[in-house]
């Protein structure tokens, strides 16, 4: 058969490429046939790969040997850059290692991104290898074009093992790559906690900062990686670290919608009103996305609700912008609530500290009755404008008003606003420990309603399990 090109994708003759098949597959004895009809055991495929980097490759130790035989070229690379030597590293043929490093191959030889067989072996995981190459007295310092040490790439693909050994060799663990990385922001990203826990251990600075100003937290905050936040908070991180673009892990948490993360992160005391380059706090974004259960967290713990964005909005502003209803409503319940925690002094014995406490909708069986009267009143009773007069005599705010209305502008919108109005008023009232029915019947005398005062008052005491009637004002 005549010996023409494979074909045309490929520049290897039929018998050259028979060859580094049988290299690929350990074949001797056709590698040997071959050889004798005169192939040329050096022959490079498109990618300028001869028959020594498969074998290396495949940890073919009898094809290794018989090409090391008839060819001292074992440094030749292919179009990546990789000998026979690297391959041998990246795939952890450890015989292959011995025997090419016996023979003479150069230990620190690097491919075209600048990586050794330490640095292949440490990104592959390849344990044996990388014990061999530090006991070999390879330099564990090398640096690939990217900056990285070998430490770097095993911590990114999270291999504890070969990251402890490397750490033994007493390498600087805190060493940063081109983008300020450190082996523990690698570990972080990637959410590999045992090496996090690994690095923590063996004393890193927890507060090492990228060139974008970016600490541990915030990767672990992109990802919602909840073991590893717990780790770092542990080990004392700055929760309060912002970034190149102002942003703070919680903000990152937020935007995310990691709730647990976020969880930590307030537990951890982190600064709830830090902006960001929009001059938006994490209440903000939560207020721009809708998200009640983060919400909810960040208004439990306390917030300012007055700060403005760079558009001048409150998070209250955004939430009402945004059609978040719910969330419209939580964040004045928190308001309110503020002022009325601001305005009484708190015993143990009678507050809401006792109470599960909470800004999200009322579902409690011990409010359902009430809840029906005040659907009642609000699209039954109120006229057009006079829910905006209670909720003042209530205190709403300008701002809380506008923020109900800004939903649903039809003709009869007003009995939905009037409705949450109440339902809102009622989260205080029920916070407070006062009687509602009382509460009602006195808002609505206060506005002139007398005769709808007395109705009310009727249908909220007919609820015969209510603990609290109002049966003399």
């Amino acid at each position: 058969m005549e010996d023409d090109l494979v074909s045309e994708d490929d520049i290897l003759l039929r018998s050259e490429k028979e060859f580094h098949d049988a290299a690929k597959r350990n074949d001797t004895d056709k590698m040997r046939e071959l050889m004798k009809k005169g192939v040329d055991i050096k022959a490079k495929n498109k990618t300028d790969r001869t028959a020594l980097h498969w074998a290396a490759g495949a940890g073919n130790e009898q094809a290794l040997r018989l090409l090391l035989d008839h060819n001292n070229e074992m440094d030749e690379e292919d179009s990546f850059g990789m000998n026979a030597l690297l391959l041998a590293a990246w795939f952890g043929r450890l015989k292959i290692l011995q025997i090419l490093v016996a023979a003479g191959a150069k230990l620190n030889c690097e491919n075209k991104s600048g990586k050794t067989a330490f640095h292949l072996a440490a990104e592959h995981g390849q344990l044996e290898v990388v014990e061999f190459l530090i006991g070999m007295g390879c330099t564990h310092g090398l640096k690939d074009k990217d900056e990285n040490m070998a430490m770097h790439l095993a911590a990114k693909h999270g291999h504890k093992e070969v990251l402890q050994k490397i750490v033994e060799t007493g390498v600087d663990i805190d060493e940063r790559n081109i983008d300020g990385l450190t082996a523990l922001h690698l570990s972080s990203d990637g959410g590999h906690y045992e090496c996090v826990k690994l690095l923590l251990e063996a004393c890193c600075n927890v507060n090492a900062l990228t060139n974008n100003n970016m600490n541990a937290l915030h990767y672990v905050a992109q990802h919602g990686f909840e073991r590893e936040a717990s780790l770092l908070l542990e080990a004392g991180i700055n929760t309060d670290t912002v970034d190149g673009q102002h942003t703070s892990p919680l903000h990152i948490a937020v935007l995310n919608n990691h709730t647990e993360v976020v969880r930590l992160l307030i537990d951890a005391e982190c600064d709830l009103d830090i902006s960001d380059n929009r001059l938006q706090t994490a209440l903000h974004i939560t207020a721009e996305h809708g998200r009640q259960d983060v919400a909810e967290m960040i208004l439990l713990a306390g917030v300012n609700l007055k700060l403005l964005d760079k558009q001048g909005k409150t998070s209250l502003e955004v939430a009402a912008r945004g059609n978040h209803v719910i969330l419209v409503d939580m964040i004045i319940k928190a308001d309110r609530f503020y002022k009325w925690e601001k305005d009484n002094v708190i015993s143990d014995g009678d507050s809401w500290l006792g109470k599960q406490l909470s800004f999200k909708q009322d579902h409690q069986v011990e409010t359902q009755h009430l809840r029906s009267v005040i659907w009642r009143l609000a699209t039954k009773y109120l006229s057009r404008g006079e829910w905006k007069t209670l909720a003042q005599h209530w205190g709403f705010t300008d701002a809380h008003i506008r923020a109900i209305e800004q939903q649903w502008t039809g003709t009869k919108s007003f009995k939905e606003h009037g409705h949450r109005m109440l339902l809102i008023w009622l989260h205080g009232v029920v916070i407070a420990g006062e009687n509602p029915i009382k509460g009602l019947y006195e808002g609505l005398a206060g506005i002139s309603r007398t005769d709808l005062a007395e109705s009310i008052r009727q249908k909220a005491n007919a609820d015969t399990s209510s603990p609290k009637k109002c049966t003399a004002m």
